[in-house]
């Protein structure tokens, strides 16, 4: 997959086959820590909303890379608030060196970044239901009428994409359509009633702060 730095890019990923992936409030909320654990070191969740069988991210790229340490003393500061907001002062202190190699890069890519929290969300569901293999289809893409390629700034040519510059009419409408997807899967009637997808956020019925709403509304140019 192929990132651009001060770009917006439309990422989805589904289940394995199109089976489920998310069973009850936990693993929804459990994904959502991964994707703050591993998604906002390297740049800005604009939208996003979680269905039970795949999920949509409109993210802003600041980064295409980071220093790993970087990545894991965020990851795991994350993890222990995460932990002690289930567990309180039960929590247990996050300890992840026997799974980090010392040979590994000293960068992390946000390609693999996001393959690891795959790859941690499937251990955990694994885990739940006495599954092995893989939760997700291999590789995260796109949505661009079901195209299987990234849309950014710019064309495989290298020449610019106009339709996702800030501001532009395709950013909104593609927010639009994440934000429109439990509606049209007939889950809810409205998108704001979905508690999983940032709708709620931008609509001002509940305060979250895993999306950067200034600047989705300044990049959308909507108030």
């Amino acid at each position: 997959m192929k990132f651009y730095s001060q770009q917006l890019f439309h990422i989805y990923n589904q289940g394995n086959n199109r089976r489920k992936v998310f069973f009850t409030d936990e693993n929804y909320k459990f994904f959502l820590w991964k994707m703050r654990a591993y998604l906002l070191p390297f740049g800005h969740l604009i939208a996003w909303c979680l269905m039970p069988n795949h999920f949509h991210w409109l993210f802003y790229v600041n980064q295409v890379e980071i220093a790993r340490e970087e990545l894991w003393l965020h990851a795991d500061k994350v993890e222990f608030v995460r932990r002690m907001k289930k567990y309180g002062s039960k929590a247990r202190a996050v300890d992840r060196t026997y799974t980090r190699k010392s040979g590994e890069q000293n960068m992390v890519s946000l390609n693999e970044a996001i393959g690891i929290l795959q790859k941690a969300y499937a251990r955990a569901i694994n885990e739940e239901k006495g599954w092995t293999g893989s939760l997700f289809r291999k590789e995260c893409k796109s949505k661009d009428g079901w195209i299987d390629e990234f849309i950014t700034l710019n064309k495989p040519d290298g020449k610019l994409d106009s339709r996702f510059l800030p501001g532009n009419g395709y950013a909104y409408q593609c927010m639009c359509y994440i934000h429109d997807n439990p509606e049209k899967a007939g889950l809810v009637k409205s998108n704001e009633e979905w508690i999983y997808s940032s709708a709620r956020d931008y609509a001002g019925l509940r305060n979250g702060a895993l999306c950067n709403l200034r600047l989705g509304r300044e990049l959308m140019d909507f108030l």
